[in-house]
């Protein structure tokens, strides 16, 4: 019988959030597999445990990656950690992960932080709808085609960034997207969490000379729907239906609608209401 690959959060900054069910689960397990083990060494010494570390990162994934699958198959349990936060997301283990899948080895979740999601909650940012791009494209090609890309994205868009990269990542962020709100989140559960609400125009010019330090969340705002004057009651509602996919209720959509286009909002609403049951 197979052991189980354990994908297991671990503290974003503050060792405090580490879970006790994930401390457990380091614990028992046979090994760990971590993307640098010197950071993970100092997590499991802070808890006063000690285990096998075995390497894992994006640049020994294809040969790593087997060779845990094979000690899993041999009935090792193994406890798959990123540096901070949770693995498999915007990380090499996510290949790890498929692995065991595609080869019948169990797969458990052990939940923890995720910085991108505990970004968005302290932003202020429009949270209802977003899109987690992770960190861009270093090839300048794929760069720009995945900036043209989410030029007209209407939820709201969240980046991971180092910060000796910002200034130009700030720069093709406004090329592509043109001026738009932002929140720059900056250590997370640390001693200095910061939350920098601006723009991506101001924000570009402050940071350009890579002021900025520690690790940062980049949250960025959607395109706004297009609102046409002097409508007509196909666009009104066509205006109100994009609102709606945008996150506004129907009746708020039906109510702004019906202040840019003129008509009534009731008839507005009625017509939302009645596409939705068909």
């Amino acid at each position: 019988m197979s052991g189980t690959l354990y994908v297991v959060g671990t503290p974003i900054g503050n060792l405090g959030d580490l879970s006790p069910r994930a401390l457990e689960t380091l614990a028992r397990c046979d090994f760990i597999a971590a993307e640098d083990t010197r950071v993970t060494l100092k997590l499991l010494t802070h808890f006063g445990l000690k285990k096998p570390l075995v390497s894992y990162f994006e640049h020994n994934k294809a040969e790593r990656g087997p060779q845990i699958a094979d000690r899993l198959l041999q009935g090792e349990s193994c406890a798959l950690v990123t540096d901070a936060g949770m693995p498999a997301i915007s990380d090499p283990g996510e290949d790890l992960v498929r692995l065991c899948r595609e080869m019948q080895i169990p797969v458990e979740a052990v939940p923890g932080p995720v910085a991108f999601a505990t970004a968005l909650a302290v932003s202020g940012m429009p949270a209802r709808r977003f899109t987690f791009e992770g960190f861009l494209p270093v090839e300048k090609k794929e760069r720009r085609a995945l900036l043209a890309s989410l030029r007209n994205e209407p939820r709201t868009m969240i980046f991971y960034e180092a910060p000796h990269k910002l200034g130009n990542t700030l720069r093709d962020l406004t090329d592509a997207l043109g001026d738009r709100k932002l929140a720059i989140v900056r250590e997370l559960t640390k001693i200095h969490e910061e939350v920098l609400r601006t723009t991506l125009t101001a924000a570009a010019a402050q940071f350009e000379n890579g002021s900025l330090k520690g690790e940062l969340v980049l949250i960025v705002e959607g395109k706004a729907p297009t609102q046409t004057p002097g409508m007509t009651p196909e666009a009104a509602v066509a205006y109100a239906r994009e609102l709606v996919a945008n996150g506004e209720s129907k009746t708020n959509a039906a109510k702004l609608a019906a202040k840019e286009s003129g008509l009534r909002k009731g008839d507005i609403y009625q017509q939302l209401i009645e596409e939705a049951s068909e």
